[in-house]
């Protein structure tokens, strides 16, 4: 017997949530994931009855977890109306739907954002730490999550080194950088380590740094998405709440291509795009003061025009913001008052506004793939 049909097995001595039908045949249970020793579903309720439904999340959350071979179980409720039938062993999912998101509430946190580019080598990262640095100084209490499983950048990018340390309720203590609330797989493994992981371990792993942190009180939660368009960017637009998705892009035509599929891929499971950034825009010599259009000007700008999108601004292709970000010394603090930090501050409030005019109410959706 697998673990998912272990799983199923104890959930059938819990009641749904009609209080008679067993929750496997209920058909409010989502797909179960099992990825780094722990269950993670979702259980689909009115959003009117969620708090009477709280015991039935907490005992389907006990069964599995009590599971021969588990560490634990993470369960959520979402308000999902139309969930899809659950998998059971004697009759497996047609594999036509993809697995309802599990909504994954972060307490505390009002707004997550996610910053993402259509391909690596763009400046994404140094965008997202800059971006969360820039709204710190408009009076927001930010936190950062590094979800680029496999080239995390947050530590290096901030300076921070150690591990984070447990606390109450077994949750981590985010890492702290800059006065941001910082976590990443970077503090978890090994800088050298390769990290081979599967579409389900990718998951697993983006779920736990998002509901298993003690985040706190945060205005906005900065999510760095790795490049493309894969796993990890369908797994938070379907399993959590974004309020939308700031597209960074360089001004060349092979990028914006690539940027293009990004916002496609974000409007199609109804994620606000927040806005385009053109990063590495216009370099100026830092000898004769000339400046040379390396990757092209003003591409990104058409972009956003073309698709519908807010443009959110420019950042130079400048040295000195490579330097301080090699160095963990990220242009918005080292140097507040400079011409690089003032762009990242017109970028942060564009973003603000978008957020503050309600574009990021959404609902979370069911993805539906086509064979």
């Amino acid at each position: 017997m697998s673990q998912q049909d272990a799983i199923l097995a104890a959930l059938a001595r819990i009641a749904g949530p009609d209080g008679t039908t067993p929750l496997p045949q209920s058909g409010a249970l989502s797909a179960i994931t099992v990825a780094a020793g722990k269950a993670y579903f979702s259980i689909a309720v009115d959003p009117a009855r969620a708090g009477a439904m709280e015991p039935m999340r907490k005992a389907a959350e006990q069964a599995a977890a009590a599971v021969a071979g588990l560490k634990g179980a993470v369960v959520t409720l979402t308000a999902d109306k139309a969930p899809a039938p659950a998998a059971t062993a004697a009759q497996p999912q047609s594999g036509k739907r993809a697995p309802h998101g599990v909504k994954l509430e972060v307490p505390g946190v009002k707004h997550i954002i996610a910053v993402a580019s259509g391909k690596g080598g763009v400046g994404k990262s140094t965008t997202s730490v800059n971006l969360a640095l820039a709204l710190q100084r408009l009076g927001q209490k930010v936190g950062v999550l590094d979800a680029d499983i496999y080239g995390p950048s947050m530590p290096k990018l901030l300076g921070i080194k150690g591990r984070p340390t447990m606390g109450e309720n077994k949750m981590l203590r985010p890492m702290e950088g800059y006065g941001l609330k910082v976590m990443s797989i970077g503090f978890l493994v090994d800088e050298d380590s390769a990290m081979i992981w599967r579409g389900p371990m990718v998951m697993g792993a983006l779920q736990q740094m998002l509901r298993e942190v003690a985040w706190g009180d945060l205005d906005v939660l900065v999510v760095d998405m790795p490049p493309g368009t894969g796993d990890a960017q369908l797994t938070m637009a379907q399993n959590v709440p974004l309020a939308g998705a700031v597209i960074v892009s360089t001004p060349q035509d092979l990028a914006l291509i690539d940027a293009r599929r990004g916002v496609a891929m974000f409007r199609k499971v109804d994620v606000p795009i927040l806005g385009v950034v053109e990063n590495m825009a216009t370099f100026v010599c830092p000898n004769c003061g000339a400046t040379h259009d390396i990757f092209g000007h003003g591409g990104a700008r058409k972009e956003a025009e073309r698709i519908g999108a807010p443009f959110l601004g420019e950042v130079p292709l400048a040295m000195t913001i490579r330097e301080k970000s090699d160095a963990g010394r990220p242009i918005v603090v080292t140097e507040p008052d400079g011409p690089h930090a003032a762009a990242y501050m017109t970028i942060a409030r564009g973003v603000l506004e978008r957020l503050h005019a309600g574009a990021g109410q959404r609902k979370t959706p069911s993805i539906i793939f086509d064979h």
